[in-house]
């Protein structure tokens, strides 16, 4: 039960809650998920992207039935600690946080690379500062920041679309057939892919704040999980089209080369400030959900119990808000992390898999339970796809969470 005067305030609807996700989802994928997923899977990047498709898709829908039955913030932590035990519940949160919180970093490193790459750690760490405030001012004023970024990114994309179409150096031959790097590199890449529709967990976790949960969460999840699904396919193909899976995978920059070889390379400045600015709408939407998942966890007191106290003016998670900051701005100052998308993928992959497990108790007849079943195979093949090192960093992080996770059981029962 969540304490009485601890409550977040709810004034997020469908609309918000849909921009939520989009400003999480749209931004990370396409600037910098493309390039490696196409050098895994090479012409089977499309078919990757479909894969990662699908297995977002059942954790939508488990996502969207758990929020509405428990619309509180933390998201599969919460869902895990009810459906299957405390410890799953644990090992969902832990996940979240740190695969998130270096993916935090990750991003305020994209907007440094982007806005000025000479003093990039200086204006990351301004970012991470500039966003916390913002949400420390209350979640309405993030919606609305998220809204005017969302729209900015997807005008930016559109042109990209366009000019890439458009050109007469597209062509459809570059898409490709088949899976010519073998099953294992469409599912590697698939795995990678994934990194860039976890967005919508963001509109699970704020489930406190949103107006009429029950009816707005399973509305918004799939809503913005479609519009993104869509904005990426178009991308992909626009890009694919000019560059090949070849020149896209060795690409640093992907949709900058794109509009340099379909010939408009005035347009590449646009798309590097695009770049930047969706990379401040996913680092917006990454706090948001870590610093909810840690209110979860603080109120459990599974991390400290200090951190779960509500702003009484602005309703606001404010302690935990001002602590992941704190973390990120100190990792985004001393650390480059941004070829953290493995390990971001991993524990999120995890995180999803607690999910679908969660769901699974929902309802005991046999259709119900398909799609979390398929989800949660899905998530356990993309997991263990990836990159070795994204997997061996993964599970060393679970089992140091699960041992201290022991550690403290052991001293609570004394």
């Amino acid at each position: 039960m969540t304490p009485a005067g601890s409550e977040l305030r709810r004034t997020l609807g469908v609309g918000d809650a849909v921009v939520v996700g989009l400003g999480a989802m749209i931004g990370a994928g396409v600037f910098a998920a493309l390039a490696p997923a196409a050098g895994a899977a090479g012409t089977g990047l499309l078919t990757g992207l479909a894969v990662a498709a699908a297995v977002a898709y059942c954790n939508a829908m488990a996502s969207a039935r758990l929020a509405a039955r428990h619309p509180v913030s933390g998201g599969a932590y919460v869902y895990g600690r009810e459906r299957l035990g405390e410890f799953w519940g644990f090992l969902a949160g832990w996940s979240f946080i740190v695969g998130k919180t270096a993916s935090c970093a990750a991003m305020a490193l994209t907007v440094g690379a982007y806005v000025w790459p000479e003093w990039s750690h200086v204006v990351a760490v301004a970012a991470v500062v500039a966003l916390t405030a913002v949400n420390y001012g209350g979640v309405q004023k993030s919606a609305w920041l998220t809204r005017v970024i969302v729209a900015v990114v997807l005008a930016v994309l559109a042109s990209v679309v366009a000019v890439c179409l458009g050109s007469g150096r597209s062509d459809p031959r570059r898409l490709g057939v088949g899976v010519p790097e073998g099953t294992g590199g469409v599912l590697e890449a698939a795995g990678l892919l994934f990194f860039a529709f976890a967005g919508y967990a963001r509109v699970a976790t704020l489930g406190e704040e949103v107006r009429d949960p029950r009816r707005t969460i399973p509305r918004a999840i799939p809503l913005a999980l479609g519009i993104a699904l869509a904005v990426y396919a178009c991308v992909a193909v626009a890009v694919l089209s000019v560059l090949g899976p070849v020149a896209l995978g060795r690409s640093p920059a992907p949709l900058v080369d794109a509009v340099r070889a379909a010939g408009v390379a005035e347009l590449a400045p646009v798309v590097r400030a695009g770049a930047g600015v969706a990379a401040l709408g996913a680092l917006l939407a990454l706090i948001l959900g870590v610093s909810r998942t840690t209110l979860a966890m603080a109120r459990d007191r599974q991390l400290p119990e200090a951190l779960a106290a509500v702003h009484p003016r602005f309703r606001v998670p404010h302690r935990a808000e001002l602590a992941v900051g704190a973390v990120v701005a100190v990792l985004a100052a001393t650390v480059d992390l941004r070829g953290a998308i493995g390990f971001s993928s991993f524990g999120v992959l995890v995180y999803y898999a607690v999910a679908n497990a969660s769901a699974w108790t929902l309802d005991r007849s046999a259709a119900s339970r398909v799609v979390p079943a398929l989800g949660l195979v899905g998530c356990a093949v993309l997991a263990f796809a990836l990159p070795a090192a994204s997997v061996v960093v993964g599970v060393g992080v679970l089992a140091v969470g699960a041992v201290a996770y022991g550690v403290r059981g052991r001293r609570a029962s004394r």
